[in-house]
């Protein structure tokens, strides 16, 4: 093989490289871009846990304390939720499958 068939495969080689570097050096500053986000955001989520609640909210007294009716709506409500977020992932799990009958069609 020629000389200069060996200067262009090194030539590429370490064209290859740089652009392997800058793309990893990229992808790295957005990851860190990313990661400094998410931390804020989990440091403003852990200083309102930490802050706790004012002394003028009342709370509420133990449910074993109040009237039945009032565990009853509780309970009801509760049930309700569940049975809502239910039917949602029915719908959503029905929509899906009928993506993929018109996709397999």
């Amino acid at each position: 093989m020629p000389w200069w068939v060996w200067v262009l495969l090194v030539v590429f080689m370490l064209a290859m490289i740089a652009a392997g570097l800058v793309y990893a050096g990229l992808h790295g500053l957005r990851a860190l871009r990313d990661a400094g986000e998410i931390g804020a955001k989990l440091s403003q989520r852990f200083e309102a846990m930490g802050e706790g609640t004012d002394a003028g909210e009342s709370n509420d007294a133990p449910l074993f304390t109040q009237p039945l009716d009032v565990a009853r709506e509780r309970y009801i409500d509760a049930h309700a939720d569940v049975i809502r977020r239910q039917d949602a992932k029915r719908q959503r799990h029905a929509e899906r499958w009928a993506v993929w009958r018109r996709f397999t069609d």
